[in-house]
């Protein structure tokens, strides 16, 4: 049965599509037959309690520079839709946040994935702070003091926005370094919230490890190894991809936190790890589908429209 898909995401004309996972998700249910349309969330709407998008009905080519039809928008009730796919990137603010609770009044009547009840309650920095016993030492908070607390008893720490995403604002912060004071400034004069501090960990340099999830299960993972002149591991600030095999330990980690990813109700996840130390849970936009193909790995696109297709 063919389905009509909703993508909630930045506007498609932004998206680089040799590495982008929505893409990926939307060229896979094409290929089903699927009915797709297209809508950024600066076009979501509730109103008297209907939630409606302005929707243009898309079509997918894997074709870089004509990668995307659009068609003509007309503002459609969502719940005719039987499936939403919650996609824009983060930061994860007030904006993002918004969208959630208006997504939420038509789940699970029309599936909404990831859940976004769930995605509201899980920032990605503080629900992996459920499985302290897997991650590197780890601090939230505004407190100056604690935070130069912390930097004594590791001496290299990392620091970085709460809700930040991509790589932006990530300090890495040697033993000795007078710059702490600086930074903790700079960052409340651009943000009121808290920031997170982690140890450094020195096993950055041989990679940052994507691990991807379906329903709670570990189905693919690349390596991302940050250049020589960056502490950052992502892709888009000059990080490198490479094929990889997961360890016994990180199989650990998954099978830790695979219940409480079906529990949320959590389809497509990435987690990343370094060292053996998971750092993030990621559920809002979750990355690295394409490239886990790329290095032969499992058709991540079609297990996730197995999943879904499974709860229509």
């Amino acid at each position: 049965m063919a389905l009509t898909i909703a993508v909630q995401m930045d506007h498609v004309s932004t998206v680089a599509i040799e590495g982008d996972t929505t893409f990926a998700l939307c060229l896979e249910a094409q290929a089903r037959g699927h009915d797709l349309f297209h809508y950024t969330p600066d076009r979501l709407a509730l109103r008297d309690g209907t939630v409606s998008a302005l929707l243009e009905p898309l079509t997918v080519r894997d074709v870089k520079g004509d990668h995307f039809t659009l068609g003509p928008a007309q503002r459609t009730d969502l719940s005719r839709m039987d499936v939403v796919l919650l996609r824009q990137d983060p930061p994860f603010d007030m904006n993002y946040i918004t969208t959630t609770h208006i997504l939420e009044r038509i789940h699970p009547q029309t599936l909404v994935v990831n859940d976004p009840a769930w995605v509201r309650n899980s920032p990605e920095k503080i629900f992996v702070m459920e499985f302290a016993d897997f991650m590197p030492e780890t601090l939230i908070t505004k407190d100056v003091d604690a935070i130069s607390d912390f930097r004594r008893e590791f001496g290299d720490i990392i620091v970085k926005p709460l809700y930040g995403n991509g790589g932006a604002g990530v300090f890495h912060l040697r033993d000795g370094d007078r710059n702490l004071t600086s930074l903790m400034e700079m960052f409340g004069q651009l943000t009121n919230e808290p920031i997170i501090a982690q140890r450094y960990l020195a096993d950055v340099r041989a990679g940052d490890k994507r691990i991807i999830l379906i329903d709670g299960e570990p189905v693919g993972a690349i390596n991302r190894v940050p250049h020589e002149s960056d502490t950052r591991s992502n892709m888009h600030v000059g990080g490198k991809a490479l094929a990889t095999e997961m360890t016994e330990r990180e199989r650990e980690i998954c099978a830790a936190i695979g219940p409480a990813l079906r529990e949320r109700g959590f389809i497509l996840v990435g987690i990343d790890v370094i060292g053996g130390l998971m750092t993030e849970i990621n559920v809002t936009s979750p990355t690295g589908v394409r490239e886990v193909a790329k290095f032969g790995g499992a058709d991540i696109a079609a297990l996730f429209w197995d999943a879904v297709e499974k709860r229509r």
